[in-house]
């Protein structure tokens, strides 16, 4: 089905929004002080010795391009079982061209070496919210979500026992890290339902201004999937100032000034920062067939740039437009894909609501890639195109009926799922206006997988789309690595 230009292009771009929220999820897990500094009668790593002299408070703003957004109030409580880490964030944030408002808060409860026990998580935005609470026994976590009208329970094995990325400094301080020396900690972050390793890396002494005032510190990087950040540690072990992508920034202030009130002017739209420019204008996409184009400046051994409809190979890669297979389609096909007929914890094929509404669209006789067509229709002519700030979820979308290209893959996936055809969410780029932006679109298994972007209303999706990664919420993270890293040169496009 062909794409009707409505208001879907002011969404594309929101598929950087839940990579953000990750991102800032790392970043801003941070307990509030730490002791890099050697202490004098350590010997080796002992994780059984990490340990912090007394309860800690911060303040921080948070800016990007130096402008504020927002400030983090962070607090780190002994207790006779370990700590409790508390953080709490406030924000404001440009997306494509949409001012929105996030909170988040965590409560972490660590074990004395500094890994994770529980916790509990807590985001809102202007329409949306999601909870998630954890509980970890070993190498295991207990996860329940929580939307409205739904509660799900996720038990996920791990490959190391967890931490909060916010725990990581503290455990770092033992290993008595000498320049250019680094450690590797396996962090767990709830809003994505994922572990991924994070390496620490001291990068010597410094001097920096903080509230007027020189201040000793240490420079340690932090290289989360690619994504570099970098910290300066007071000689009190206290956070004095944090920077990362996208020119994200905290800075210790006080409590005054971090309360104070802050604008956002409409410039730093964080969803065009991340775009990749295009070196030629593609008039109209859905026309064409083939587009050939060169990746590089980026790792690409993580990535999904291989197979279905694309190829790739020494850089270079290939993307064929699909056709519609035929309308029969054997038990046996679908029964080969099951695996993505099941539900997830953001995508509820499952609940009785989802059910009925894919009773409403369809019809039990249709042809599957008939229904196919018809869920994507309805997806596309039924959700209001918006940005939003939250983790999307098939169910709350499904009662809101508002959200960006985020809120339609989860929908329509749940969608799918439950009428009867396998379906992943890809994520990746896709061309609009002398730009490839970040985006989220689907793929459903209709006798071959066949791509389906619902915010515009293409089955198959036109060729502009560039699939980096294929899976749930966990694989996506795979792409914060190469954000403001990426160069493409298309090469062909042929009609």
């Amino acid at each position: 089905m062909a794409g009707t230009r409505i208001k879907w292009h002011w969404i594309v771009g929101a598929g950087f929004v839940v990579l953000f929220i990750v991102l800032l999820a790392l970043r801003l897990y941070y307990p509030g002080q730490f002791s890099v500094f050697p202490a004098k009668d350590q010997t080796g790593p002992d994780f059984s010795r990490v340990h912090t002299r007394q309860d800690k408070e911060a303040w921080l703003n948070i800016s990007q391009g130096g402008r504020k957004i927002g400030y983090a109030h962070r607090r780190l409580i002994r207790t006779d079982k370990g700590y409790h880490s508390v953080e709490s964030v406030v924000m404001k944030i440009n997306t494509m061209g949409v001012l929105q408002g996030i909170t988040f808060k965590t409560n972490g409860y660590l074990n004395p070496d500094m890994t994770l026990s529980s916790f509990d998580f807590d985001l809102r935005s202007s329409l949306f919210r999601f909870k998630a609470q954890g509980v970890v026994n070993g190498k295991q976590v207990t996860l329940y979500t929580e939307m409205p009208g739904s509660e799900k329970k996720t038990v996920l094995t791990l490959k190391e026992a967890p931490r909060l990325p916010g725990s990581i400094l503290e455990s770092a301080r033992v290993a008595e890290m000498k320049m250019g020396q680094g450690r590797s900690f396996h962090v767990f972050d709830p809003a994505a339902m994922g572990q991924r390793p994070v390496k620490v890396t001291f990068l010597g002494d410094d001097v920096i201004p903080v509230m007027g005032q020189s201040r000793k510190a240490r420079k340690v990087s932090l290289d989360f999937m690619g994504a570099k950040q970098y910290a300066w540690v007071g000689e009190e072990g206290d956070i004095l100032k944090e920077q990362g992508i996208l020119g994200i920034t905290l800075e210790q202030v006080t409590k005054h000034q971090a309360l104070g009130a802050f604008t956002l002017t409409a410039g730093a739209d964080l969803a065009d920062i991340a775009s990749v420019p295009s070196n030629v204008v593609i008039v109209d996409p859905s026309a064409l067939t083939s587009l050939k184009v060169k990746i590089t400046n980026i790792d690409t051994s993580n990535l999904t740039l291989h197979g279905g409809r694309q190829a790739f190979k020494k850089d270079i890669l290939s993307v064929e437009k699909e056709t519609i297979p035929p309308r029969s389609l054997r038990e046996a096909q679908i029964t080969s894909n099951e695996e993505f007929l099941k539900p997830g914890p953001f995508i509820q094929s499952d609940h009785q609501k989802i059910k009925d509404k894919v009773m409403e669209i369809i019809s039990p006789d249709d042809p599957m890639n008939v229904k196919a067509e018809k869920l994507v229709a309805w997806v596309y002519k039924s959700v209001e195109k918006r940005p939003v700030l939250s983790v999307p979820n098939a169910l709350e979308t499904l009662n809101n009926l508002v959200g960006d290209c985020n809120e339609h893959a989860v929908l329509l996936a749940a969608l799918a799922r439950a009428a009867g055809i396998p379906a992943q969410v890809e994520a990746g780029l896709v061309y609009q206006r002398g730009k490839f932006y970040y985006h989220a679109w689907n793929v459903l298994y209709i006798g071959e997988w066949v791509t389906a972007d619902a915010v515009m209303g293409q089955m198959p999706a036109d060729v502009s789309h560039i699939r980096f990664v294929r899976g749930e919420a966990d694989t996506q993270i795979d792409l914060i690595g190469i954000i403001g890293k990426v160069r493409l040169k298309v090469l062909e496009k042929s009609r």
